[in-house]
């Protein structure tokens, strides 16, 4: 059994691990839980999914200003798409969550944080393509 919380509504959805291809959806809200792309988080989506969310979570901190993070935003995406629902992606931008990002020593972006359990399990700074970011998910499964 899975804890989803609800990109849309956050309240956390239990799933039978073998239901999660099934496409469901929101208990509360009827929001789809898995949307193919990855979640866009402020810092109090990302406390959430990382405490009560039970799927291995990639995050992705980035900055608008930042042309690394621009230029792996689409492989980044194409990675949810494909990566969903065994594992949920997200991204964070640190300028709208600076706090956050100081809190888990956020140094340079692009930097992704793989979190299982709620823990920390790895983490890797610069642009990376969608076969690095496919090989780095991966490490969670």
């Amino acid at each position: 059994m899975e804890q989803l919380p609800c990109p849309g509504c956050g309240a956390v959805n239990r799933v039978p691990t073998g239901r999660l291809a099934d496409r469901p959806t929101c208990g509360r809200c009827k929001s789809p839980l898995f949307t193919g792309r990855a979640l866009q988080l402020d810092e109090a989506g990302f406390r959430l999914h990382r405490d009560r969310g039970t799927l291995p979570l990639l995050v992705d901190f980035w900055a608008q200003w930042c042309g690394p993070c621009r230029a792996m935003a689409p492989a980044f995406e194409a990675a949810a798409a494909e990566l969903e629902p065994r594992i949920r992606l997200a991204k964070v931008d640190i300028d709208a969550a600076p706090a956050l990002a100081a809190a888990l020593g956020i140094q340079s972006v692009p930097t992704m944080l793989l979190l299982k359990g709620g823990r920390e399990v790895d983490r890797v700074s610069g642009a990376l393509s969608l076969p690095q970011i496919r090989a780095f998910a991966g490490r969670a499964l």
